[in-house]
């Protein structure tokens, strides 16, 4: 347990070197205005933090800076002192004024990065989660039909299927209006969607075809992990100042998007705003960074993930005010979207 004084010294280090990227000397603190001490006893207090892993020296006569311990304890201590806080000024500006989720989600992702400086990265509902408002069958071809579903929330899925034989046209207009009538507002997967789908009053011919391209309502999406990313320029940039080990394979992950969502989906189970810092994130692509994240939804399930990555010396209020607000926003937006 840290005594106020030396918790003080501690912020301090942590903010100075966040804006500067130098270590903090004893005598810079003790020329501040609101510091009362002398550089001596900064000293002894430098002396402690660094016994107790939260402050290290680069070298000998350099000043101190924030380990990755020092960050947490400091990242700790504002999330107890603000967890059920909401900032009196929105960190970001987030305004939706449509009920596509998908143009909310691009629209966080984008200010997030923007307000940050950061890679944002939010991740979508799944597919799985939402109900179908509509569905059309296209025959692109005499024996090849394509079925495209259109959920509540604007999300589009197709799937194409290919036949033996030519598919008669008026097959495929009545299983259009069919399959609107009895799968309107069902959750794509849904248990129900097989006993809707198969009614014993259908004939051979249109059960056979039903059942051919069953797999469009029934089966998990093709990309059901959906992830939205942007300002990763902000990442590569910030490199040059403040190296993030392995950021080749990080920017490898993110571009290939599902190791990276199965992570964030495994997080949902989360309350309130997470962080991992450097080695504490579990995937090897993420060491030597961070991760400030929260989950949206609706008050009964997590939907999805609002995330900022950057490097270990990041301005950490700011990152949390803004994922915060920016979580609040999506889920608000998802309860009456899901409502």
């Amino acid at each position: 347990m840290l005594t106020s004084r030396q918790e003080q010294i501690l912020r301090i280090v942590v903010d100075a070197y966040t804006r500067s990227g130098a270590p903090v000397g004893s005598r810079a603190i003790a020329d501040r205005p609101d510091v009362p001490w002398a550089a001596s006893t900064v000293r002894n207090e430098f002396a402690v933090l660094v016994s107790h892993g939260l402050l290290e020296q680069p070298h000998t006569s350099a000043g101190r800076r924030p380990t990755e311990g020092g960050y947490r304890y400091f990242v700790d201590g504002l999330l107890a002192r603000r967890g059920g806080e909401r900032p009196a000024r929105p960190p970001i500006e987030l305004s939706f004024d449509r009920r596509e989720i998908a143009d909310a989600i691009r629209q966080t992702t984008e200010s997030l990065a923007e307000a940050t400086e950061l890679m944002a990265l939010v991740s979508a509902p799944p597919l799985s989660t939402e109900e179908i408002l509509r569905v059309e069958l296209i025959g692109l071809q005499p024996h090849v039909v394509v079925a495209v579903v259109i959920t509540t929330s604007g999300n589009v899925t197709k799937r194409q299927f290919e036949f033996g034989g030519a598919v008669d046209p008026g097959l495929v207009q009545w299983a259009t209006g069919y399959l609107n009538e009895v799968l309107k507002g069902l959750p794509l997967g849904a248990r129900t969607i097989r006993q809707r789908l198969l009614s014993p009053e259908l004939g051979q011919v249109e059960r056979s075809f039903i059942e051919a391209i069953s797999g469009a309502f029934l089966e998990p999406p093709p990309g059901d992990e959906t992830l939205f990313v942007g300002g990763a320029g902000h990442l590569v940039a910030g490199s040059r100042d403040e190296a993030i080990p392995r950021l080749d394979r990080l920017m490898s992950a993110v571009e290939e998007r599902q190791a990276v969502t199965r992570l964030l989906r495994a997080r949902l189970n989360e309350r309130g705003v997470y962080l991992r810092i450097g080695s504490e994130n579990e995937a090897a692509e993420l060491l030597g960074a961070s991760v400030v994240g929260a989950n949206y939804g609706t008050h009964t399930r997590n939907l999805g993930s609002v995330n900022v990555i950057g490097p270990v010396r990041m301005d950490y209020p700011h990152a949390i005010a803004s994922v915060r607000y920016a979580a609040a926003k999506l889920s608000d937006f998802v309860a009456d979207v899901y409502a």
